[in-house]
């Protein structure tokens, strides 16, 4: 067997056991420990800052070089190793660290968690909840709020979270999935316009930009895809229309790309204004308001991102395949 098999079996192999296990919390995650390199970057630098804005800047680039660069070679050198000792070996390697990438069983149990809230708990519990997979304030969210932010953070996820690593993993491997993976987890903790992040988390959020570019508007065209496989909870038509009126609504070029899907497919409006670090944010809405939201359209939202990720791992694996065959 060649290296482009095992890179295939390791591919679906790490795609099947993030299915069944997803991220185990008593296990160690090269993704916390890329988090709390950056927790300690941010307060080496951040703790005391210098004033100005060119300074900061540069401690952010400086921040988000160190953690892409440690990020890459470490990997890279931990797959070299493994294959160079046996294939077998660097294969089992790139399966964890392919499951490691991707987050579709966490994201599906998160978002349930905040469903169980709101249908046998209480509204400060579902409260509660939420704040643990978005980065909105939520102490004054309605139950429909904090429904609306579970689904909206489901289908900017399904991009940011699933499709995204696909496709840097399907293309370069667990090195290029955890580069991937780097420079999410730097925008996610850094990347805000915030009086503590803003500058220094400003080179963080564009190479975000850059690296979601394309896999965000990928993951979009397949979402409205995957809305022909599961029936009449999804309607394509509606998707692909509020994808092509709604997609830049957002400051980010790439996180509407997904919602305004979501939104198009469930009938649903999302986004609009939000309270983020105590402060009011006026964001445009994302869909047309058919129907009020309801805390079953988290598990809809849920079934669609399952639907998406199904779809392009069936096409990455057949393209795969035939580049295999060629070669």
């Amino acid at each position: 067997m060649n290296l482009l098999q095992y890179h295939i079996i390791a591919f679906f192999l790490g795609y099947l056991l993030d299915l069944i296990i997803g991220d185990p919390y008593s296990f160690p995650h090269p993704i916390r420990w890329i988090g709390s390199l950056i927790s300690r970057l941010d307060h080496a630098f951040m703790d005391d800052p210098p004033k100005g804005s060119a300074p900061r800047f540069c401690m952010g680039l400086l921040t988000t070089g160190i953690v892409v660069s440690l990020t890459l070679v470490l990997t890279g050198a931990v797959m070299f190793t493994c294959y160079w000792i046996h294939p077998l070996l660097g294969c089992c390697m790139e399966t964890i660290l392919t499951c490691y990438c991707l987050a579709a069983k966490s994201l599906r149990t998160e978002s349930m968690k905040v469903y169980e809230k709101l249908e046998h708990g209480t509204l400060e519990e579902a409260r509660c909840a939420v704040s643990m997979i978005v980065g909105r304030d939520t102490k004054a969210l309605t139950s429909e709020g904090v429904a609306r932010a579970t689904v909206e953070t489901i289908a900017e996820n399904t991009s940011d979270g699933i499709i995204a690593p696909l496709f840097y993993i399907a293309l370069g491997g667990p090195v290029a999935g955890m580069t991937y993976k780097a420079i999410n987890t730097l925008d996610s903790m850094i990347g805000y316009k915030n009086d503590r992040y803003r500058n220094f988390g400003t080179c963080a959020a564009r190479a975000d930009d850059v690296a979601n570019f394309l896999p965000a508007r990928l993951s979009a065209l397949f979402m409205i895809a995957a809305c022909v496989f599961g029936g009449k909870d999804f309607s394509a038509k509606n998707a692909a229309r509020i994808f092509r009126r709604d997609r830049y609504n957002h400051k980010s070029p790439n996180s509407a790309q997904t919602e305004s899907v979501m939104a198009g497919a469930l009938g649903l409006q999302l986004a609009g204004p939000a309270s983020y670090f105590g402060k009011k944010v006026d964001k445009p809405t994302i869909g047309d308001e058919e129907r009020g939201i309801h805390r079953k359209d988290i598990i809809r939202a849920c079934r669609l991102m399952y639907l998406t990720e199904s779809l392009v791992v069936l096409v990455i694996l057949l393209v795969l395949l035939g580049v295999c065959v060629e070669a």
